[in-house]
């Protein structure tokens, strides 16, 4: 568990940083254009190759861990397999929705101006392109994966931000906001590239084209679809919000946007970190029938998704204007903008827990070779009971009505997986691995108090004061009722701190 906890740790750094550039440019655009129809187009222009390289790559890359880690595959020759099926599928993906530019952005503006219609158009026409390399990024950086090498895939995300952010802001104030359409092309090549180098690197099977057709092709399409459905619940959430927010006045497609960002910034951090690490390790798991190993993982997975994501929930919730007011409010990003973005806020950041833990147990799903039941629960939750929720509350509260949908059907949606993994695996997150569960709740609880009672009682000047004087008092006691209760997570890092310590001292005194 300690080698584990070193490798995610080491993954979570890259990603905090990489997700600081892809956040940084949010806040720019916010700078730039406010909750103008402008931001509209760029975040709308982007939600199509968003949605289908965190969807089909994430589908086949997952199917492809799957099948590679299983002792009768042919490593060599289904890499070849597989490396011809991702790219042939996003290729001819990609090509139809270039041809299909119109409808789509007719199903996600509605009614345009010839001046949005023209933005929005060209910046998809850069956009979509970069889809496929960044679904084929995807899938290198789970070969890179499976071999143990974590720490590239991760820093190919930071590279890719990072190249983002630089193009796209830089030029922008030379060429307006196409740049960003640009940034999302050359950026995507970018990151490919420093993947396919990375890869080569190892020296393992090469990639080639291969149109072979063994079991493994027909295993890969047979779990492949199935996850492209269940496991891209936040994904087609993000779908489905950019659809309901085009009906809505100007400016609440970029105030979703915000809202969803800011919420997904800590759980894409974690989550991307976990996955990126345990799935791998997890399969092997499986593919050697080490039961108790699998519930082992399962439930330290879970506790510590309570541990981290729970609090800062708390957190973001009793601090969401003042989360907005220092990370957006500036440039054309008023006030006004703060007061539309900050209710829908408050609501997403509930479903932070929820939506991470179902990304989480899904994957143990697929891992015990079960894609379909995950698919079940999210055609019932995401496209029933999220749609449903939307429909019957968008005329009287806006779109707030988007933010409750996520949340009542992904809390659904966890218990319905929760449940299921119990029953069917015997997968339990309260077992003899998770002892002291009751105290973890408990800390939570007393900071919860505090939190509150600090915003409620200590509300400063300037925001900045405000949010730091928040956060300080959040921290300490974030610190000091997991010590005082003695969980073992706090109990360990403390540990490990006062070891550091020590051999900073003897490296000193050296």
């Amino acid at each position: 568990m300690n080698t584990f906890l070193k490798i995610v740790g080491a993954v979570a750094v890259i990603n905090i940083v990489a997700r600081l550039f892809g956040f940084l440019r949010e806040m720019i655009i916010g700078y730039q254009y406010g909750t103008s129809y402008i931001a509209d187009s760029i975040f709308t222009a982007y939600t199509i190759p968003n949605f289908l390289y965190l969807v089909i790559g994430g589908a086949f890359t997952t199917a492809f861990i799957s099948i590679y880690n299983q002792k009768k595959t042919d490593q060599g020759l289904f890499v070849k397999q597989a490396f011809t099926t991702v790219i042939m599928t996003i290729i001819i993906i990609t090509i139809l929705m270039l041809l299909a530019t119109n409808p789509i952005l007719n199903l996600f503006f509605g009614e345009m101006s010839d001046e949005e219609s023209r933005l929005a158009r060209n910046l998809f026409y850069w956009m979509m392109p970069s889809t496929i390399f960044l679904v084929l990024s995807t899938w290198f950086s789970g070969m890179l994966n499976v071999n143990g090498k974590f720490h590239l895939s991760s820093f190919s995300i930071l590279l890719y931000n990072a190249a983002f952010l630089l193009i796209s802001v830089v030029s922008s104030y030379w060429i307006g906001p196409i740049a960003y359409g640009i940034g999302a092309l050359i950026s995507a090549l970018i990151m490919v590239g420093f993947l396919i180098l990375g890869y080569r690197k190892l020296e393992k099977f090469p990639i080639g084209v291969s149109f072979q057709q063994t079991w493994t092709t027909k295993q890969l399409w047979r779990l492949a679809l199935p996850i492209m459905l269940g496991g891209a619940t936040i994904q087609f959430y993000a779908l489905i919000q950019r659809i309901f927010s085009a009906t809505l006045s100007d400016g609440f497609v970029s105030a979703v946007n915000y809202a969803t960002k800011l919420t997904q910034f800590p759980q894409a951090i974690l989550m991307t970190a976990v996955t990126t690490v345990i799935y791998p390790m997890l399969s092997k798991k499986v593919a050697e029938k080490d039961h108790n190993a699998v519930k082992k993982i399962y439930t330290s997975g879970l506790r510590y998704l309570v541990i981290l994501l729970v609090p800062v929930t708390i957190f973001s919730f009793f601090y969401a204007e003042n989360l907005i007011q220092i990370i957006f409010e500036y440039g054309n990003f008023d006030e006004v903008s703060t007061a539309i973005t900050a209710p829908i806020l408050e609501i997403f950041l509930l479903t932070m827990f929820f939506l991470a833990a179902n990304t989480y147990v899904t994957r143990f799903y697929y891992a015990k070779g079960n894609s379909i039941t995950p698919v079940i629960f999210s055609i019932i939750n995401v496209f029933v009971i999220n749609i449903i929720i939307i429909y019957f509350l968008i005329d009287s509260i806006g779109a707030m009505a988007i933010a409750w949908g996520t949340l009542i059907s992904s809390v659904i949606n966890f218990i319905m997986l929760f449940v299921y993994a119990n029953k069917k695996y015997e997968l339990t997150f309260f077992n003899s691995w998770n002892k002291g569960i009751g105290k973890i709740f408990v800390a939570i609880l007393l900071m919860g108090f505090v939190t509150y009672f600090s915003n409620e009682f200590i509300q400063l000047s300037s925001k900045w004061l405000t949010f730091l004087v928040g956060l300080s008092i959040f921290g300490f006691s974030y610190v000091c009722f997991f010590l005082l209760l003695k969980v073992a997570e706090a109990n360990i890092i403390l540990m490990k701190l006062k070891s550091s310590i020590k051999r900073f001292i003897n490296i000193k005194n050296k």
